[in-house]
């Protein structure tokens, strides 16, 4: 590192009070600083190595704001697993596992060290650079989009429930009967029908375009993620310029777009959508 790198660690170094921490692997980033895990490094000057990072979030002694990155990504994911069980856990990175203190935190964090002064950026004598700072979300934009995104997908049956079935129909029990089958085909145009809007829109169009070019020719690492879903699914996020889509394999999807603030477009399953999803998730990176 250089001289002014290794001031800044020792400075971050000294008596850090450790607030939170994240994952910054190619299957695991903050999206909100980009489509893809190269893009979310670069917003913190950082290589995007294949094994990733740890950013370690927090305050020195004076209060001031740093993120540490370590290389040792296994100390963060346990201790964010500890956190998110209600268990205490002392994280407290090697010296040697230290990559980079980077002056101010790339994320909004809502709580602060106590006893010390409030947080606040670091004395620009010892700060490597500009100060990190979190992406403006007051207005429509793509960090506010992937972080809309990230909210469906955490809660999912919330989202789900919110579009009827009926938008959605399949086949209805009791189709042996003359009136199963007379509802059964109904049900059959309505669903049909309804996919054939919803591939109306242009936007969405273009989103499903897009994706499909990812399965002949992948994009940057990380663009297509998938996580664990209830039962033998798949939660399944794709990201790209202008757009972000959430989808269960075994189920619809959702697509949001830079261009319409605030809309949460619902896609059908139809007779394409399975097929895609499947693909994406084929070649999707995953957790290890």
């Amino acid at each position: 590192m250089a001289e002014t790198d290794e001031e800044a660690v020792a400075a971050a170094d000294d008596a850090l009070y450790v607030l939170t921490a994240v994952l910054l692997t190619p299957a695991k980033f903050p999206s909100v600083l980009g489509d893809d895990y190269p893009e979310a490094c670069a917003a913190l000057g950082l290589a995007p190595l294949a094994d990733g990072y740890g950013l370690v979030i927090g305050q020195d002694g004076d209060g001031a704001r740093w993120t540490v990155v370590i290389d040792d990504v296994s100390l963060v994911a346990v201790a964010i697993a500890s956190w998110d069980c209600g268990m205490e856990y002392d994280l407290s990175p090697d010296e040697r596992t230290v990559v980079a203190a980077l002056a101010g935190w790339p994320l909004a964090v809502a709580v602060a060290a106590p006893n010390v002064p409030a947080p606040h950026d670091p004395d620009p004598e010892i700060a490597d650079g500009p100060p990190l700072a979190p992406p403006d979300t007051s207005v429509w934009g793509p960090a506010q989009r992937r972080l809309g995104a990230d909210e469906i997908a955490l809660q999912w049956a919330m989202w789900r429930e919110q579009i009827d079935d009926a938008d959605f129909a399949t086949p209805g029990a009791g189709a042996d009967t003359a009136e199963g089958q007379v509802r059964e085909a109904e049900e059959k145009a309505e669903k049909i029908e309804k996919t054939e809007q919803q591939g109306g829109h242009s936007g969405i169009r273009r989103v499903l375009a897009e994706a499909r070019a990812y399965v002949e020719s992948p994009p940057p690492l990380g663009r297509v993620r998938s996580s664990f879903a209830s039962g033998d699914a798949r939660t399944l996020r794709a990201d790209g310029p202008g757009w972000s889509l959430v989808a269960r394999t075994d189920d619809i999807a959702f697509v949001l777009l830079d261009d319409e603030p605030g809309e949460v477009l619902p896609v059908g399953r139809g007779a394409e959508l399975p097929g895609l999803l499947e693909a994406l998730d084929k070649m999707a990176v995953r957790p290890s």
